[in-house]
């Protein structure tokens, strides 16, 4: 690979090697040309005047069959072999074994490399794996493009293809289909120092305006596209596009003697060397925005167009390692299908632009953009965070079936809309919505759902650069209430810490941050904090109903702290004459399970209980559920879970205290069935989960699931999800989820 000479030069040489190293008498390389051809390129042992003249097809022969499957081949007695085709210009009827491995790259066969004995041989392990190795190399000489032209490596190889499953996270549910892009936007700088540093601050000064005018375009394009939330990430760009420190570290490079080019790459490489140090999640996605203002920036000064700007398929499946909130943007919405990113996480930039969007999204695909080529179908699962690369038909179909299955089916939702959700024994449910944003508040009339069961007061806090003050907000609070018109919206505090951090709030250090300072425990060791959020709630509440609730609760006296700010702030907006809220109504998130033996004073004391099934899961088993080695050990549909759900759902029974869960097991039809067993009548869900689970209440009769669970909540096993499943296909539940078939 490092010798010296052309491409050609030192393949001869690696095959003169191999042969020598495995005592081979004959060692070939075999490239794939445009049209699925394997043209011989190389060759030790057959004759020299066939290199370049033998070519196959894929499947065709040995060679070709190696190929065509992706996989490697030993060969005893060659010629015996169905596939072996003759072909008397390389003068190979002598030899009798035959081994030969696929050269792999991103998964496509970019050529096959072959070894031959004149004796009938069994080839060893070592050999095989001393084989495919020396393919490795092999194959990026071969996708280097000097033996054969880029252009064509990229039409070539379609045939020999490998299907492969990458894992990550779902950030946005959904599936979807389309043919991979990958946004790889960094440019190659050619000129390092300038000779005329003048020259270099007015280049840059140009494109820094021409840049600037550039992002207010998109801002206010996207504002009219994408409304609501959205627009506060882009204000955010927007600012880190005119920060005078970053622009002032660039002018300073530039002083010193290096083009602006240069000067922009090295202030980027400074912030990466700096970010790599930071463990804040947070401040780390940010690194995402200055990638994306540095490569527009370089492009502006380079002149040269964006790779976005180019052909695009009709189905985009965009490829990243990260990306910034705008440059998601840049590309056509109505083409764009899906987001798989090598890091990501929920709470990014991107992340809420994408969701606004509504494309499915995998994040945390570890070496996607090495292992997906340009091109590639893809399917994408967000909902259970996979990725499959070069599907086969059978996959293919499959996705297929279950997106027209979930159309047809999102069609029937539509029509259940205004139809009640009460069970076939009349039992009234009432289903609500998760939500964070603004821009998802339409979801409570497109859905039918009867209100917000869960606003996430965080998410705004997040997508902004500063603390948001009193006055600000209230205008939030004032809108989210607008939209519902009339619907109940129940609001949580604010719930960050762990792996919700705010930019402008310095993260703990801890080594568990779960159990750690996060939730109501800053709100009541930073009670302004608080108490800032609790007045601007009360006065976008005036002349309406408000409903609150505190995360993370673990004792009484937890709950009686913040309910002492609530009322403070209550009597501050009277004495201040502000209008108060029609009717207050407080509440705590049952996500600790130290309550359980607090019961008694807690329910005295609350207007409702919010059960965060996530969360309490994995308090009560102590799994780390971000952690996939346990985080799915341990099922929700377990004996000692439900049991824990059957005895909070009597004692709220008993006290006349709603009971709500507002975690991921209200968005799921046979968790969801479960818990209507256990009496519970309150759910509230991802948008998405509304049409399943009301069908899933229409559906059932909620005493017989009742009377057919309790008597398992003694058993033994660990998990009752079996048993419900046969339940609920003997009487005809809808408890069916739209996925992938795994």
């Amino acid at each position: 690979m490092a010798g010296a000479g052309d491409a050609q030069t030192r393949l001869d040489q690696i095959v003169q090697l191999i042969a020598a190293e495995l005592h081979a008498e004959v060692c070939s390389c075999y490239l794939m040309r445009a049209g699925d051809i394997l043209e011989l390129f190389a060759t030790v042992g057959l004759n020299p005047s066939a290199v370049h003249r033998t070519r196959l097809r894929v499947g065709e022969g040995l060679v070709g069959t190696v190929a065509a499957s992706a996989r490697p081949l030993a060969l005893a007695d060659a010629p015996s072999h169905p596939n072996f085709a003759y072909r008397p210009e390389t003068g190979e009827e002598p030899f009798r074994s035959l081994a030969g491995v696929p050269l792999l790259r991103g998964g496509r066969v970019r050529g096959v490399l072959v070894i031959q004995h004149l004796r009938a041989r069994n080839y060893s392990e070592d050999e095989m794996e001393t084989l495919q190795t020396v393919a490795m190399v092999v194959a990026e000489l071969a996708s280097a493009g000097e033996l054969v032209g880029a252009g064509e490596i990229s039409t070539a190889g379609d045939a020999g293809v490998l299907q492969q499953r990458l894992a990550g996270i779902g950030i946005n549910s959904g599936l979807a289909m389309g043919q991979a892009v990958l946004h790889r936007p960094r440019l190659t700088l050619s000129e390092l120092v300038a000779e005329d540093p003048e020259a270099e601050f007015a280049r840059f000064g140009e494109a820094v305006s021409t840049m600037h005018a550039s992002i207010d375009v998109m801002v206010q394009q996207s504002r009219e596209a994408v409304p609501g939330d959205t627009a506060d990430i882009l204000e955010s760009y927007r600012m880190f596009a005119r920060d005078r420190g970053w622009l002032g570290r660039i002018r300073e490079a530039i002083a010193q003697g290096l083009t602006a080019e240069a000067a922009v790459e090295r202030v980027q490489q400074d912030n990466r060397t700096r970010m790599a140090q930071v463990a804040d999640p947070y401040l780390r996605a940010r690194l995402d925005d200055l990638e994306d203002l540095t490569n527009r920036l370089l492009r502006h000064l380079s002149g040269k167009r964006s790779p976005i700007e180019t052909a695009l398929p009709d189905d985009v499946v965009l490829v990243a390692r990260a990306l910034g909130p705008a440059e998601l943007l840049d590309y056509d919405r109505v083409r764009l299908r899906a987001l798989v990113l090598e890091e990501g996480s929920p709470s990014s930039h991107v992340a809420i632009v994408a969701r606004a969007l509504d494309i499915p999204v995998v994040g945390r695909c570890a070496g996607a953009l090495s292992r997906i080529e340009a091109g590639d179908p893809l399917i994408v699962d967000g909902d259970n965070g996979q990725v499959l690369v070069r599907p086969g038909e059978d996959l293919i179909d499959a996705a297929a079936r279950a997106m027209a299955t979930r159309a047809d089916r999102r069609l029937s939702y539509q029509a259940m809309r205004d139809l009640p959700a009460v069970t076939r024994d009349a039992e009234p449910i009432q289903l609500c919505i998760n939500a964070g944003l603004v821009i998802e508040m339409p979801q409570i009339a497109d859905t039918g759902a009867e209100g917000i069961g869960l606003f996430r007061t965080e998410i705004p806090f997040m997508v902004r650069a500063t603390y948001p003050d009193v006055a600000a907000q209230t205008a939030l609070y004032s809108e989210v209430l607008e939209q519902a018109n009339g619907a109940p919206v129940t609001f949580r505090t604010l719930d960050v810490g762990g792996d919700k951090t705010l930019p402008y709030f310095p993260a703990a250090d801890e080594e568990n941050p779960a159990l750690g300072w996060r939730a109501i425990r800053i709100g009541l060791d930073r009670p302004a904090m608080l108490r800032i959020q609790l007045r601007a709630l009360v006065r976008a509440a005036a002349g309406r109903d408000l409903r609150v609730k505190f995360p993370l609760i673990a004792e009484v006296a937890e709950f009686d702290d913040a309910r002492r700010l609530l009322d403070r702030e209550l009597a501050r907006a009277a004495k201040e004459g502000i209008a108060p809220p029609s009717s207050v109504k407080v509440g705590v998130m049952f996500e600790v399970p130290s309550l359980l033996w607090q019961l008694d004073a807690l329910l005295k004391s609350v207007d409702f209980v919010s059960v965060g099934s996530n969360d309490l899961a994995q308090y009560l088993f102590a799994a780390d559920r971000n952690n996939p080695r346990v985080g799915s050990r341990y099922d929700p549909l377990s004996p000692a879970f439900l049991t824990v759900l059957d005895r909070l759902a009597e004692r709220c029974r008993a006290a006349r205290v709603p009971l709500s869960i507002c975690g991921e097991m209200a968005s799921r039809p046979l968790e969801a069935m479960a818990l209507l067993g256990l009496g519970v009548r309150i759910l509230s869900m991802t948008p998405r989960a509304v049409g399943p689970i009301k069908a899933m209440v229409r559906s059932i009769d909620s005493r017989q699931v009742g009377e057919f669970l309790k008597p398992l909540l003694s058993g033994r096993e660990r998990s009752l999800r079996p048993k419900l499943r046969a339940f609920a296909r003997d009487h005809g539940a809808s408890i069916e989820d739209i996925a992938l078939v795994r």
